[in-house]
Parts: structure tokens; C-alpha cells; sequence
């Protein structure tokens, strides 16, 4: 799809935090979606948070409008003070026709935003509430935005059908289902393995911020437990979680096997790192699609992933996974004995994400809902945000 000689939208995008992206899926989600309905021809305008670049804050990126708000270091409440911040810049700002807002839990703000009179979309991303590094308190906040955003919202956006399935069961609400695009790597560059110390297909590889729900440890002890001779590389950070990092160290102990890099947000080294391990081992749980393993697959790498309904449903039929230690050392030890069985079935992915996973396909769902949502189209009314199963 394309604008032609439709009308031109005003567009804002609310709730993460911000471009370049550098951080994680609603990031990348934002920057891809957002560059291509620019070069559609409409005004995108992308909220960030101070400090997301390094330096000098830019105004524009990728004909993209930036606008550059603070937000409270804390990891209860640093998302809402900068999405309240940015809704009442939107509302002052100007007239938009649609606004996207990234994160269930800043429904709380569609009353606020709404004074416009612009069509609000929420993406409810995945079952947040589930994430160990929330609190009672936190939790009980995440399933009460939930509601509001039922309640409130003119559109809901899921990226997974296991997320759609969990709002039409839990609340009888209807989403929009857009999941994410997958960079496809043909013949990618391993000049940055050396520094790392690395070979191509020679060590494994996991990329995940360093919190449970992910299973790094879980990771850690099943490669831990394979007789794998390749070295397993542990890309990640654990922003306000040390306490999971320390027992991703133990986990990994004196086994010189087990490299814990850190962040690296480098984008070609990433992507020099997923396209030339042996096996990427995915271990997220609680979200819908998830960007690091597409790009995975868009590497053309093997993949193990953790298993639930929503890395089955992106990896498809022939998805490896794991449910313990044990299962991770099969998947090891099978990967090291048939390097050939890995590059077959890495090829596979990379074909499948071709097919179902593309920027542009993506771009124009979302391109048709701000068109519906410009001309009043809503779904509100349909569900009273009071749930009706389990949860």
C-alpha cells in the first residue's frame, strides 16, 4: 500500500523510548514502521527520552519528527513519567489524526490524549504482568491498565495470535494483529568476530536482557551441562535487575566456555553475531513476537527457543525447543555433532521470516489502521474492560 494522492496523516508514536533505536522491539518496531510511513508521505512525529542517544539530541531521523522528554530514572514509574509528559506535549503540540501508544500500561493517558480528538491505537505488547521484576503492586497495576486500555482504546494492536487469543478469551476484545518485521542477512561481514575472540559457526549464542522471564540462567546451566567444545556468547544487560545478574555469574561460575559481553548495541556487530553462530538459543517467555529471534531467522541461524505458544507460532512447524537444562544440552550437543543440520535449518527460518515477516507488510497494516482510525473508526463499546476468565 502506498498514500497516492490519499490524504496526508499526522501521526505521533507514544510510550517507548524513542529513535535511533538502541534499545529493543518497540524501539526497532517504531523506527521501521515510522521511516516507511514517512516516505508514504506522512508527518510522523516519535516521542523519546532524553538520554536514549549519546550527545547531541537530534530533531530528525529518517524523516521522522523527534520530540526529546525527560523521564524519573525508576524503573516503577521512569515509562509513565515520560508517556504523561508526552501526551500533554501531543495534546499542546498540534491536531493529530492518529496516535500509537506503545505499552498497556499507558492506557491511563488515552482520557488525556483524547482531547484532540485523535484516534487512539494501543500496542498491549505481551503479558507484562507475568515479567519477575514487577512487584504486587506492579502487577496489579499492569492488569488494570489492561483494562483501561479495553475500556478506552479505539484500536488494540497485538503482535502475536497468542496475544490476540488472550484478549478475546480474557475480555472478548477484538485486536489488530501486526507483528514485526525480520532483517534478512544475505552474506553479512565477519570482520568484528575476531575481536571478539570468535569464528564463524564456531560458538552459540543468546541475546536477551538479563531478567527470568528470559532464562539466561536456565540457558547458562543446560550449555553448562552439553559437552559443547564451541563457546556460548551472552549478549545482555540487566537494567534495575543486578540481583539476576549476579545469579547468571554463578551460573556460569570459572566454565571459561560462557562469554557474558554485555550490552552491544552496535548494530553490524550484532548482526554479525546472529548471522554467524552455530545455534541462537532464545529463552523469552512472556512476550509476543519477539525481535531478537527474528532476526535470528532473518539471520539464517538455527534456532532452540523456549517453549510457548508464542515462539512456536513465529518459528513455525519445525521449531526446536527447550523446557529445561536437559533439553538445552540436546540441542547443544546435537547443533556441535551436525553443523550441516544447523545451517539446513537455519536456512529454513530465514525463508519462513522472508515470507511472514516483512517491514513493508507490516508498514501497511499499520499505514490501513491510521487511515480507519483518521476517519472514526473504534472499537470502543465492544468490551467493558471486566475480565471473564483467568488470566
Amino acid at each position: 500500500m502506498n498514500g497516492g494522492t490519499a490524504r496526508r496523516l499526522q501521526i505521533a508514536l507514544i510510550g517507548t523510548r524513542g529513535i535511533p533505536a538502541r534499545y529493543g522491539g518497540f524501539e526497532t518496531a517504531v523506527e521501521e514502521i515510522g521511516r516507511r510511513l514517512s516516505d508514504r508521505g506522512h508527518e510522523v512525529t516519535v516521542y523519546c527520552r532524553r538520554g536514549n542517544t549519546d550527545g547531541a539530541v537530534p530533531e530528525e531521523h529518517l524523516g521522522m519528527r523527534l520530540v526529546t522528554l525527560p523521564a524519573v530514572r525508576s524503573r516503577s514509574i521512569e515509562t509513565l513519567s515520560h508517556s504523561g509528559l508526552a501526551a500533554l506535549h501531543a495534546v499542546a503540540d498540534r491536531r493529530f489524526d492518529a496516535i500509537l501508544v506503545f505499552n498497556s500500561a499507558n492506557a491511563v493517558f488515552l482520557p488525556l490524549l483524547r482531547l484532540r480528538g485523535a484516534g487512539l491505537a494501543v500496542h498491549v505488547d505481551g503479558l507484562e504482568w507475568r515479567r519477575a521484576k514487577w512487584g504486587g503492586a506492579g502487577k496489579r497495576y499492569y492488569r488494570f491498565a489492561e483494562s483501561l486500555a479495553v475500556r478506552w482504546a479505539d484500536a488494540l494492536i497485538a503482535d502475536a495470535p497468542g496475544i490476540r487469543r488472550y484478549y478475546a478469551t480474557e475480555f472478548g476484545a477484538s485486536t489488530e494483529l501486526l507483528t514485526y518485521g525480520a532483517p534478512i542477512l544475505h552474506a553479512p561481514s565477519d570482520d568484528r568476530l575476531a575481536a571478539l575472540g570468535l569464528e564463524r559457526r564456531a560458538f552459540h549464542l543468546v541475546v536477551a536482557r538479563l531478567e527470568p522471564e528470559n532464562h539466561v540462567e536456565l540457558i547458562v546451566r543446560g550449555y553448562r551441562a552439553s559437552s559443547a567444545r564451541f563457546p556460548l556468547v551472552v549478549v545482555g544487560s540487566a537494567p534495575y535487575n543486578d540481583r539476576y545478574s549476579r545469579v547468571v555469574r554463578s551460573a556460569a561460575g570459572d566454565d571459561d566456555r560462557v562469554r557474558l559481553i554485555g550490552a552491544v548495541w552496535e548494530p553490524e556487530t550484532l548482526d554479525q553475531l546472529y548471522a554467524h553462530s552455530l545455534l541462537y538459543l532464545h529463552g523469552h517467555s512472556v512476550g509476543g513476537t519477539n525481535p531478537s529471534l527474528l532476526r535470528a531467522m532473518g539471520a539464517g541461524t538455527a534456532v532452540g527457543a523456549y517453549d510457548v505458544e508464542f515462539n512456536r507460532g513465529v518459528l513455525g512447524p519445525e521449531a526446536q525447543t527447550f523446557a529445561d537444562t536437559g533439553d538445552v544440552a540436546t540441542l547443544v550437543d546435537g547443533a556441535e555433532a551436525d553443523p550441516g543440520a544447523c545451517a539446513t535449518a537455519g536456512r529454513k527460518l530465514q525463508d519462513r521470516a522472508a515470507v511472514y515477516f516483512r517491514w513493508d507488510d507490516v508498514a501497511d497494516g499499520y499505514e490501513a489502521l491510521t487511515r480507519r482510525l483518521a476517519n472514526g473508526t473504534s472499537r470502543r463499546g465492544e468490551a467493558s474492560g471486566r475480565r471473564r476468565g483467568v488470566g
